[in-house]
Formats: structure tokens, C-alpha cells, sequence
């Protein structure tokens, strides 16, 4: 028997579900490889370890439970069927729901990632295990339901064509609390107020995780159509997501060198991040120059907001909040501005807009409130932040026993790193009993 057109059409539609959601997958070593590069050695092991457990739980609860409260029937709020994928139907949104199954479970992994690099450095694993397995149980869910599920955003006309609110300020939300509950690293700042930098070990590896990262996004925004038919829509969203990284790094460049004297390759990799962050929401609405419009305020937000962040003495290892939170949150907004027929800028009104905004107060209030009180539980019961001596001589040998570099790195557990004295650690130890007590 020959192959029907509608078969046809269903083979192409899954194969692009499929290899989009690969190329998702495959951002996962573009996470790992980025956080690596912008630590400490002493550290990478436990930032490797955390991204392949991250996919792997998310793998397992989002089958569980996690794909029901987003995309089961239920109400405005969550989903209350196809628990543990029972019930399920054949097909969904042209491709055998298996697939677009496997297409979400890797955008719920990468939510769940953005958060390791915020909190890396001292970290408890066990304290980060259960907290990644809360939030692709839960708390992600929950959000993609308001918003993708048909839940109450959707229905009063909210967009986020790939996930700015759904992905990237759900990550970004949890990862300011967690680092403001966990507090700064040991000597991030000094006792007059003003930070230290806390250089990461390969600037080479985090470049690679960039490429991986910007690579992977190609799959993360086009493939939000669902629908390999769709090859004007797929064609344009590839180019604006382009557009909005590559103005993205020249904005933070440029701005670097104004502000700093120096073309620094750390702010560059921060404004390609920037840029497709911004631009995942609204990349399906938007034109080319509008593309390149919301890359440039992006990145130029995330410049500023490296050093705001600093002075509110939020410590963020690898620039996961100005990045995924400051512009998951410009990029839902921009929607509201730029739209092509109901933006603002665009003769649209205010209505697109105040719709926006109420996303952006939603998931945050959401997010916040669940994050601050998964966090409160974890720090009461097995705690958040490792001892001071086991922060100081390195996560990778408290926590794991092992080193990434082992030929280069001193292991020995009496040897304190970082230049602090013996007489330095006594006091922080002093200190963390007191505040136990």
C-alpha cells in the first residue's frame, strides 16, 4: 500500500518533533560544559553530576506526574489526568503524543538546570536533588499548564512561543531564591560591601557550552511549532532567534569596552545567552528588526544586572539570574511591545500587553512563594549549604570523593583552599554553630 499525504504529513511533523527535541536534549551538555568553565575546579565534578541527574529525575516524574498537571484535563489551575501517561490520547497536536511527550520532557529538564549554576559552589547534592525533583514534579507544571496547558493565561490570550515564562523565568525565579536563602560563597564580598571576582577555571570550556547552548536553541524555538509543515513560520523563527543572539553578544561587548575598558569574553557570553533568552517568547511574533531590537535591550539589561546583583550581595557563580531571569521576564513583555499586529509599537494597544505583564506577576508570585517554602523545608530538615571547611577545600571531594583534574589539583583534606588561614576557617565554623544553635 502506498503512503496517504496525512501520513506523510504526520511522518514529517515527527520527525521534526523528534530531532528538534534532540537538539533540547543535547543543551543539556551545553549547560554542563558552560557552568564547568565558570567555576572552580575543585567544584566541576558536582556541577557535571547535577546536569546528568537534572534530565534523568525530570525524566521520570515528568512521565509520573509532571506531564498531567501541565497538559491533562483538568481545570484553569492544573491538569488531572494522564497520570504515569494513562489514558492518553494517540495523537497530539499532529504527532503521537510519545513524541510531543519526549519534545516537553526536555524543555522541563532545562528549567530544572538553570538553577544549578546559581546555586553551585555550596550546595548540598542531596538538598539539590530533592529540590530538582520538586520542580520538574510541580512547580514547572504547573506554570506550562497557565500558560501552554489551556490553563488561565492561555485562555485570556497570553504568548510565550517557546518559553521566556514558561522555561526561562520559572528557572530564573527559583534560582534567586535559592541563592539568596543559601547566601554568598565564602570571600564573594568584603566586609565594606564590595564583591570579589570568583573566576571560573576554563574560559575555553564555558565557550564550548555557548556554542553547544546556541546550537541547541535551534531546536528549542523552531521546533515550538511542532510541525516540520510549517516552513515559513520555522524559517523565520530560526532567523529571529539569530538575530536577537548574535546583537545580543555585540551589545555586551560594545558595552564592556565602554564601561570597563576591556572586550570581555565572560559579558559576550553572557549577551548571546541574553539574546536567546529574550527572544524565545516572542520569536514567532515578531520581524527580523524587531528581533534585533529585543536582543539589544536584553543584553543590555543583563550587563547592568551583573552588577546590580553584586551590590544586593546576591551571589550567582554563573550569571543565571541576569541571563534567564531578567530576560525570561523582558522577553514575555516584549511580546506586549512588538508584536506584529498586537504589540503596542505596532498600533496593537495595551491589551496584549497588560496581558504579558499579568503573566510575568503570576509566574513569579508562583514561583517564588513555592520556591521559598520547597527551600525552607530542605534547609530545616537535610539543609541547604555545606560545612565552611568542605566549601573551601572543594564540593567534588566532600561530596564525591573524586576530582576532575586530579593530576592538578591539591586533594589533601586538611589543606584549606583559596588562601584562607586555618585561623579564618575556625571563625566561619564558629559562626555557622552559632547560627545553627
Amino acid at each position: 500500500m502506498g503512503v496517504t499525504t496525512a501520513e506523510m504529513v504526520t511522518a514529517i511533523n515527527t520527525m521534526w518533533v523528534l530531532v528538534t527535541g534532540f537538539l533540547v536534549f543535547f543543551m543539556q551538555l551545553g549547560f554542563g560544559m558552560l557552568e564547568a568553565g565558570l567555576i572552580r575546579v575543585k567544584n566541576i565534578t558536582n556541577i557535571l553530576i547535577k546536569n546528568i541527574l537534572d534530565f534523568c529525575i525530570a525524566s521520570i516524574v515528568y512521565w509520573m506526574m509532571g506531564y498531567a498537571l501541565m497538559y491533562g484535563a483538568g481545570n484553569m489551575l492544573f491538569g488531572t489526568t494522564f497520570w504515569f501517561l494513562s489514558g492518553i490520547p494517540a495523537t497530539t497536536a499532529g504527532v503521537p503524543t510519545l513524541a510531543y511527550w519526549f519534545f516537553q520532557l526536555c524543555f522541563a529538564g532545562a528549567a530544572a538546570t538553570i538553577v544549578a549554576g546559581g546555586v553551585a559552589e555550596r550546595t548540598k547534592f542531596i538538598a539539590y536533588l530533592l529540590y530538582s525533583v520538586v520542580v520538574s514534579t510541580f512547580i514547572y507544571p504547573i506554570v506550562g499548564h497557565w500558560i501552554w496547558g489551556g490553563g488561565f493565561l492561555a485562555s485570556m490570550g497570553m504568548l510565550d512561543y517557546a518559553g521566556s515564562s514558561v522555561v526561562h523565568s520559572v528557572g530564573g525565579w527559583a534560582a534567586l531564591i535559592g541563592t539568596m536563602m543559601l547566601g554568598p560563597r565564602i570571600g564573594k564580598f568584603n566586609k565594606d560591601g564590595s564583591a570579589n571576582a570568583i573566576v571560573g577555571h576554563s574560559m575555553p570550556l564555558a565557550n564550548i557550552g555557548l556554542w553547544v547552548l546556541w546550537m541547541g536553541w535551534f531546536g528549542f524555538n523552531p521546533g515550538s511549532s511542532l510541525s516540520g509543515m510549517q516552513v515559513g513560520l520555522n524559517a523565520s523563527v530560526a532567523v529571529n532567534t539569530n538575530a536577537a543572539s548574535a546583537t545580543g553578544a555585540i551589545t555586551c561587548v560594545v558595552l564592556s569596552k565602554i564601561m570597563t575598558g576591556k572586550w570581555d569574553l565572560g559579558m559576550t557570553t553572557n549577551g548571546v545567552l541574553a539574546g536567546l533568552v529574550a527572544i524565545t517568547a516572542p520569536c514567532g511574533y515578531v520581524s527580523i528588526a524587531s528581533s534585533i531590537v529585543i536582543g539589544a535591550i536584553g543584553a543590555t539589561f543583563c550587563y547592568f544586572a551583573v552588577g546590580f546583583f553584586d551590590k544586593v550581595h546576591v551571589d550567582d557563580p554563573v550569571g543565571a539570574l541576569p541571563v534567564h531571569l531578567v530576560n525570561g521576564v523582558w522577553g514575555t513583555i516584549s511580546i506586549g511591545l512588538f508584536h506584529e499586529t498586537k504589540g503596542l509599537l505596532f498600533g496593537g494597544g495595551f491589551g496584549q500587553l497588560s496581558v504579558q505583564l499579568l503573566g510575568v506577576v503570576s509566574v513569579a508570585a508562583w514561583v517564588v512563594t513555592t520556591a521559598t517554602a520547597l527551600f525552607w523545608v530542605i534547609k530545616h530538615t537535610v539543609g541547604l549549604r555545606v560545612s565552611a571547611r568542605e566549601e573551601l577545600e572543594g564540593l567534588d571531594i566532600g561530596e564525591h570523593g573524586m576530582s576532575s583534574y586530579p593530576e592538578f589539583q591539591i586533594t589533601t583534606p586538611s589543606m584549606i583552599l583559596d588562601g584562607h588561614s586555618a585561623e579564618t576557617l575556625a571563625n566561619i565554623e564558629r559562626a555557622e554553630k552559632a547560627t545553627r544553635k
